[in-house]
Parts: structure tokens; C-alpha cells; sequence
């Protein structure tokens, strides 16, 4: 399989690198004058999947609001990870998964290898049982040719307290940019283990080339810009996913302004790091 670097490379070559999270929360529904059930959070999912995962690179959908339905949302979920595929956008299943042993291993199975029906190109895990507790992950990553987000330094107000803590070296947050910059070196153009920085931490001491992509979220609706992606990555943003949810989501139902308001996400974020 080629590796997710090099398939991410490519589509924000083509596509640009704007990421839209397909996130049917019951707002969203509401909003669009939908009921909050398993038919609505289809025809809300799909038509988001129609709309924008032919012209953008990559697609978030986040696992939690599809989970809630039960076994008829993941299977909703699952038709959104094949047909956002099929139309060509790289899917980032935001699941941030993390635990040790046999149970890591099943969930590298079940999201990252391609004989799975939630077998997506990308997953988001989270670290903090050690990170070599992700490393069932990170070997079906090199195996199938996936990719992994791994939260480092994100935008909620609790995050400090385990990411900004002290290892007498460092870091936590500094420690696990540390892994994924060993993961990726020698990479080219760009490797397949990437970190989860948020938009509106403000500023960061952190060394964040890793050599690999960056999930970002709080951007556009939460607060985050384009000038605040430049300022925090500097030349690295080039490799930085901004994700948004609402901004794009909002436009619905209408398939074309959804496809409208992705665009116009993606065109907000074109230079960024160059």
C-alpha cells in the first residue's frame, strides 16, 4: 500500500487541505429540520458525503455520533467511510482510540485494516497510556498504509493539565511530538504520523516539525484562522489539516451551498506554510 503520507501529499496537492468533519451532532440536525433518529442522521451523513467528498481531500467523520444510534448508525458510519472513499477524499475517522495489548491490536483492526467495513486511510488515537501503547497502530499503519493522528497539544481548556505537564525533560505533549518525529523520519514527501494541534492554543514553545501532518481543529466557527495556523506551524503548516464542522455543515441541507461553503473553506487555507 502506498503510504498515508504520500496519499495525503497527493490530495492536498489536488484538492487543497481543507478537512470537513461530517458530524450529525443533534443541533446540526435540528437545524437542518431533521429529527434526531437513525434516518435523519443518514440522510443528514449522506448528503454531506455527496456534497463535499468529491472536492475536498480530506473527510473527518467523528465516530461518537454515529455510535449513539447503536448498530444502525455505525452502519451509517460505515457507507460514509466507502462512499467518501469512492468519490475520492481520504477519510479521517476521528475515533481517538487508546488502550494496551490485545485491545489496541482490535482497534488497529478495526479501523485500519482494509478487510474491515470502518476501515478508513486515517485514524485520530490518543496517547496517553504511554505511546507505546498505540504501537498495534502504528504497525498496521506500516502495514496497510494508514495513517495516525495523535493528540498532542488540542484546544480544550483541560488539555494543559496532562499535555503541558513536566517529564523532567520536557512535555508530555513535547514527548509524543518526539515519537512521531522518530515514526517519520527520513519520510518523503511527508510521513504518515501526524499530531492533533489545535487552532486556538494561542502560541506553542513546542518543536513542531515532525515531519508529518497536523490535525487541526477550532478553526473557522471555534475561533481558529488562517493567520493563527501561520503563527502557530510556521513552515509546517504546509502539511496542516484545518478541520471544520459547522462552518461547513450549516449551509445544508442544500447540496450545492454545502458544496459551496467547502469550497470556500478550502480557498481560505490555500497558502498556508508556503
Amino acid at each position: 500500500m502506498t503510504p498515508f503520507g504520500t496519499r495525503l501529499a497527493q490530495a492536498i496537492e489536488e484538492r487543497g487541505r481543507f478537512c470537513v468533519g461530517i458530524d450529525p451532532h443533534a443541533a446540526l440536525l435540528q437545524e437542518w429540520g431533521l429529527r434526531d433518529d437513525v434516518a435523519s442522521l443518514e440522510r443528514f451523513a449522506l448528503t454531506v458525503v455527496e456534497a463535499v467528498a468529491p472536492v475536498v481531500g480530506v473527510v473527518k467523520p467523528q465516530s461518537a455520533f454515529y455510535e449513539r444510534f447503536g448498530s444502525r448508525g455505525i452502519a451509517v458510519l460505515e457507507r460514509v467511510i466507502a462512499e467518501s472513499r469512492e468519490a475520492g477524499a481520504l477519510v479521517l475517522l476521528d475515533v481517538k482510540r487508546g488502550d494496551i495489548g490485545t485491545t489496541s491490536q482490535a482497534y488497529a483492526d478495526a479501523y485500519l485494516d482494509p478487510a474491515s467495513p470502518l476501515a478508513s486511510d486515517a485514524i485520530t488515537a490518543s496517547p496517553y497510556l504511554g505511546f507505546g501503547s498505540l504501537d498495534p497502530m502504528v504497525e498496521a499503519c506500516h502495514r496497510h498504509g494508514g495513517g495516525l493522528f495523535v493528540l498532542a497539544l488540542t484546544s480544550n481548556k483541560e488539555g494543559p493539565e496532562v499535555q503541558h505537564a513536566s517529564t523532567g525533560a520536557g512535555t508530555v505533549a513535547g514527548a509524543m511530538l518526539d515519537h512521531l518525529r522518530t515514526l517519520n523520519a527520513g519520510a518523503d514527501p511527508v510521513g504518515s504520523f501526524g499530531a492533533v494541534v489545535g487552532a486556538t492554543i494561542g502560541s506553542t514553545d513546542e518543536d513542531l516539525d515532525i515531519n508529518g501532518p497536523f490535525l487541526v481543529p477550532g478553526y473557522g466557527a471555534q475561533g481558529g484562522t488562517a493567520a493563527d495556523l501561520d503563527r502557530i506551524f510556521g513552515t509546517a503548516a504546509r502539511w496542516a489539516l484545518p478541520s471544520s464542522s459547522r462552518e461547513v455543515l450549516s449551509a445544508g441541507p442544500d447540496v450545492t451551498a454545502l458544496r459551496d461553503a467547502a469550497r470556500r473553506g478550502n480557498d481560505a487555507v490555500q497558502g498556508l506554510g508556503g
